[in-house]
């Protein structure tokens, strides 16, 4: 299993296998509807909500525009409360980075917290290749590792499995990586998490070596973040005695007082909470004295860039990087909904996953050249986005990319890449509609005609047009274009020209 997926169809095809799944889609369906509806109850508890919202927008903006200046911050600030910074370009520096530093510690086991970017540049498997195993914790995560399954959603992972497909997970693979499940262990919910509990209970007494994400960091303060809803992700940040954090350079805020925005937003538009259980934050390392201090006595912060450098430098597709991991985007959304995460191809599925993986990874592969594609533009994504992420905008403008070929990342450098196989006509469509609109006299003439000649307009297109006008009839032409209409009722007053 890759992080990254890599050798994944691309979105149609992945897509159309994915709703022919009958229980893939009744799981999908309950689930981000319950979500959703438990999500929108709680934002409407908030008054000032739209205000939150802008606030957090304003804050990741002001940060990314002085990104340099704040890593900067947090590197000074991390290594003065004891802990040592790291700086990985892409994602095989960042996996050699803590292979390294596990390996220095003698272990060969490691407990991990939730992290999407370890899971971006396939650390699991890094490891496993060094002899080093590392064992999800959340819950969710569990239940994907222990069914050699990959992730479909942000928030919850195992979202398109059910509790009879967990039971019989944990039954048939929980041996093989420790404490096997109870005999006679039933799909209700509290026997599936006591089980959970069991097992991992043994990997959190054991491990010497955690491992996490986070979901920010503090820059004038170099604290960590981390939210989450089970305590496991606590056991992973307190108990090992080195802790490595794998953080994507896109997650820092400037002050500890803008935490007090996104600890509101967050959890209302991930878990639909008005907080979260369990919110940790840490900073550098505890003392080190045995009975004395919290936390681990060792500190690696690891700041990962793997495309965001080059996500930033456009201008349209770098608020993507404002995106705050909360997946109410997918909730929302009518495609992720049936189709689900696999059909993807990255760890970043739905909405958000369409615009951040071609720009993370380029739209060099068939798999990142059909994502931005992923989309109906219904703009419910933009609705719910805590930080106004306007996705459709980045949407469009993606496939603008895809189709005329230009700037995009491929092995964390920006080159140009011819354009997309496939999209020919599209791209002669677009050049034609450039000419007639520059040329007015030309467009007001073939508006008439098409005006005239509408009896005789097929309601689907013919060739490789079909795939767009096959479920869908092209829209009636006008028996009379604006233009005419306007002169003939206004005499040309007004300027319409």
């Amino acid at each position: 299993m890759s992080g990254t997926f890599v050798g994944m169809p691309a979105f149609p095809q992945a897509a159309r296998e994915a709703v022919g799944n009958a229980t893939l889609r009744g799981n999908l369906r309950h689930a981000t509807h319950t979500i959703r509806d438990k999500r929108a109850r709680a934002v409407a508890e908030l008054d000032d909500w739209a205000a939150l919202r802008e606030a957090g927008k304003q804050i990741k903006d002001h940060t990314l525009r002085h990104l340099d200046r704040y890593l900067v911050q947090v590197e000074e600030a991390v290594t003065a409360a004891g802990g040592t910074v790291h700086w990985a370009a892409d994602a095989d520096e960042a996996n050699e980075i803590v292979a390294r530093l596990v390996q220095e510690t003698g272990e060969s086991e490691v407990v991990k917290v939730k992290s999407m970017a370890t899971q971006e540049i396939g650390l699991n498997e890094a490891l496993q290749a060094r002899g080093i195993h590392a064992y999800e914790t959340d819950l969710a995560e569990l239940i994907v590792q222990l069914g050699k399954d990959r992730p479909s959603h942000i928030l919850v992972p195992a979202i398109h499995r059910n509790r009879g497909e967990i039971r019989d997970i944990f039954r048939s693979e929980m041996s093989e990586w420790g404490r096997p499940a109870p005999e006679g262990l039933t799909d209700t919910p509290a026997e599936l998490a006591e089980a959970a509990r069991l097992h991992l209970r043994e990997k959190f007494l054991r491990a010497k070596v955690g491992i996490s994400g986070a979901n920010f960091v503090v820059a004038e303060t170099g604290t960590l973040v981390v939210v989450e809803s089970e305590g496991n992700g606590r056991m992973c940040l307190t108990l090992p005695e080195t802790l490595i954090s794998v953080v994507g350079i896109e997650k820092i805020v400037p002050r500890w007082r803008d935490l007090e925005v996104f600890l509101q937003t967050l959890p209302r538009s991930s878990t639909a909470e008005r907080m979260n259980p369990y919110t940790s934050m840490w900073t550098g390392t505890g003392d080190g004295r045995a009975g004395e201090g919290d936390g681990p006595r060792t500190f690696h912060l690891v700041l990962l860039d793997n495309g965001r450098t080059d996500t930033l430098a456009d201008e349209v597709g770098r608020q993507a990087l404002r995106c705050i991991r909360c997946s109410a985007c997918l909730n929302v959304c009518p495609v992720y909904e049936r189709a689900g995460g696999h059909a993807y191809g990255s760890v970043y599925p739905g909405p958000i996953g369409a615009i951040l993986s071609p720009q993370l990874r380029g739209t060099g592969s068939e798999i990142d050249a059909s994502l931005p594609y992923a989309s109906s533009l219904c703009g419910a994504c933009y609705e719910v986005c805590p930080v106004a992420i306007d996705i459709p905008e980045v949407l469009v403008h993606l496939r603008e990319r895809v189709v005329q070929g230009g700037p995009a990342v491929q092995g964390g450098n920006r080159v140009v890449l011819k354009p997309a196989k496939g999209h020919a006509a599209e791209r002669a469509a677009m050049r034609a509609a450039q000419w007639a609109f520059t040329h007015p006299g030309a467009l007001r003439t073939g508006q008439r005609l098409a005006s005239r000649t509408r009896r005789l307009h097929p309601r689907t297109l013919p060739g490789p047009g079909r795939a767009w006008s096959g479920t869908r009839d092209l829209p009636a032409v006008p028996a009379e274009p604006f233009r005419d209409w306007w002169q003939r009722t206004h005499g040309g007053k007004g300027g319409a020209k």
